[in-house]
């Protein structure tokens, strides 16, 4: 056990400071042989200084908490799957009046064409008749039909038709849309335009695990069927593809044409984050403006 001495007139002082430890024996000594001693209340603001410094939160978290809270609050009021949480706060990239009444399923979250990219995708074909072939919600209709003389959108899911019909209205576009609810494969030798835009699913969102992106990990038919149903409406087209997709492949598909295709691969980024590749090829690459004047 601890052995303590107190001193005359100064127990007090000595037992608030040594009050943590079990005192077995206590002997007392004149207060005048030995050296004045640090008062109690000094030894407590000290303590209590550094209790408060050790313990103290981060204002700058803190200030950010509430707005943390009301987003997340926002988002389960919207009756979202976890799964599109990470989209659902990127919303306004994707549609910039996503307030005023956008609709979206859960694959139109992770498979939407941010509306930044769309709009780069519509200043290549200006005055063209342009045939979207994997509609979906519609984010690249609505660019299109913004710059475009015409647009034929086509989606096999007739809700994701109606939710594109209800996203083209917030836009005031859907006079320049024509939906379409069917297969494009069926519909390919019937299609007649300036520029075929495509933008086949890429299997969710677990495309960016895999290490390069072959084109035959495409639905709902590999990159080559895809591109060659395109290629025989037009041979101006626009591949919308992942970010790591096998660029070697990509350029293989204008070998596909006699004489090749002229090709031009495109970077596209928001915010700093890449989010997919462009291929622009024939008269996509070569020029703006493609369509008919």
């Amino acid at each position: 056990m601890a052995k303590i001495t107190f001193y005359q007139n100064n127990k007090t002082r000595l037992t608030q400071l040594a009050g943590f430890l079990a005192v077995s024996e206590v002997e007392s000594t004149p207060l005048s042989s030995v050296p004045a001693l640090i008062p109690a209340s000094r030894m407590q603001k000290k303590a209590s200084r550094r209790r408060s410094t050790t313990c103290r939160p981060n204002k700058r978290k803190l200030l950010h908490l509430p707005r943390q809270i009301q987003k997340r609050r926002k988002f389960l009021e919207e009756g979202l799957t976890p799964l599109v949480e990470k989209y659902w706060f990127q919303r306004y990239d994707l549609f910039s009046r996503y307030d005023e009444g956008i609709k979206m399923d859960e694959q139109g979250w992770y498979s939407v064409t941010p509306e930044k990219i769309a709009i780069t995708h519509a200043k290549r074909c200006e005055n063209a008749t342009v045939i979207d072939c994997f509609a979906g919600v519609g984010g690249n209709a609505i660019q299109f039909a913004s710059m475009c003389y015409h647009v034929v959108a086509i989606e096999i899911d007739p809700l994701k038709v109606d939710m594109a019909i209800n996203n083209a209205k917030i836009y005031g576009v859907e006079d320049y849309i024509d939906f379409i609810v069917g297969d494009f494969f069926q519909l390919a030798p019937s299609l007649k335009g300036d520029v075929v835009f495509l933008s086949p699913p890429w299997g969710g969102p677990s495309y960016k695990w895999v290490k390069k992106f072959t084109l035959d990990l495409l639905k709902p038919k590999d990159g080559y069927a895809i591109f060659q149903a395109a290629q025989a409406i037009t041979p101006n087209i626009i591949m919308f593809l992942p970010q790591n997709v096998d660029l070697l492949q990509v350029e293989e598909l204008c070998w596909l044409s006699s004489p090749p295709l002229q090709v031009e691969i495109e970077e596209n980024y928001v915010r700093s984050n890449l989010k997919g590749v462009t291929v622009y090829f024939g008269g996509t690459a070569a020029s703006s403006q493609c369509g008919s004047s």
